[in-house]
């Protein structure tokens, strides 16, 4: 291990005990259930939004998106963030405000409580099938996340990817079981703060090192389909392949998953004041613009 490596693992290290310390601390600061799940309905304007898109811009935007840029051009990867940046506005102007209002009169600290209050379900149907819904797809989910970190530590330090990925989910569980929501939410915004210079930092740093601009440009452009809207290029021919409107709106649709991630939706009902959503949109759109 040089010492490039050596410093990069000190400062995963220590990025993983800050994640430990801010769980340990809201262990100490929850003192109810409603605390615990939803952080008492206290989060500001910043938080709320940073957290929503934090949690939701995971593995996929710093790993697997950028993957599908490099491999294939502009088309897919620009077309799935047109879709995400709309969606995202859509769902803080259309949803945010009435889950945040009705959640808040409902006395709902669930997304499937609050579907339950919500349409009166008293033999507790709606409860039990959104909850499965959640345990069913975000398993899966779930075990993305952590398959990435064990990927991101084999790669990085040749560790084994078993057990990267172990360590890396016992650090996320651990604190997150101890600070509930309050601590996912914090965590999330200074994730959120180390995405934001991490992307900044490569593209500056990628453009330097392939000579500028222009290089780049002049690069892409000895790539058939590589930086077009309505074609793609394939690796493995070398020749453009053709970007059709099916595959435009499927791409765009990506931005209709917001409207039911409960991660996000909790967001949206954990903020102090309803009125202060407006602000937590501009935010969160920008961010995610970005």
């Amino acid at each position: 291990m040089d010492s490039s490596q050596i410093g990069i693992l000190i400062s995963m290290v220590a990025y993983m005990a800050l994640m430990l310390g801010i769980g340990i601390y809201f262990a100490r600061k929850n003192e109810n259930v409603g605390d615990y799940y939803l952080g008492g309905r206290r989060l500001g304007p910043l938080v709320t939004a940073m957290s929503a898109e934090a949690s939701d811009m995971s593995s996929w935007l710093l790993m697997g998106l950028p993957g599908v840029a490099y491999l294939s051009g502009v088309a897919d990867a620009a077309w799935t963030a047109i879709g995400l940046a709309a969606g995202t506005y859509i769902n803080w102007l259309v949803v945010a405000r009435r889950i945040r209002t009705y959640s808040h009169e409902l006395d709902a600290i669930t997304v499937p409580e609050y579907f339950s209050k919500r349409y009166h379900d008293k033999k507790n149907i709606l409860n039990c099938i959104a909850a499965l819904i959640i345990i069913v797809f975000f398993i899966p989910y779930t075990a993305s996340g952590f398959a990435a970190c064990g990927k991101l530590f084999a790669s990085l330090f040749g560790a084994d990817y078993f057990w990267a990925m172990i360590i890396s989910a016992a650090v996320i569980v651990a604190y997150t079981s101890l600070g509930g929501f309050l601590a996912a939410s914090t965590t999330d915004l200074i994730q959120s703060i180390v995405m934001t210079v991490a992307l900044v930092v490569i593209l500056s740093f990628g453009i330097y090192t392939a000579g500028g601009w222009d290089a780049v440009v002049a690069n892409s452009q000895a790539l058939p389909g590589y930086i077009s809207f309505n074609k793609t290029f394939d690796p493995a021919s070398g020749t453009a392949d053709k970007y059709g409107i099916i595959t435009i709106v499927s791409t765009l649709a990506w931005g209709l998953g917001y409207f039911g991630m409960p991660h996000i939706l909790l967001r949206f009902m954990a903020i102090e004041d309803r009125e202060k959503l407006k602000l937590s949109r501009r935010i969160a759109t920008t961010w995610v613009v970005i």
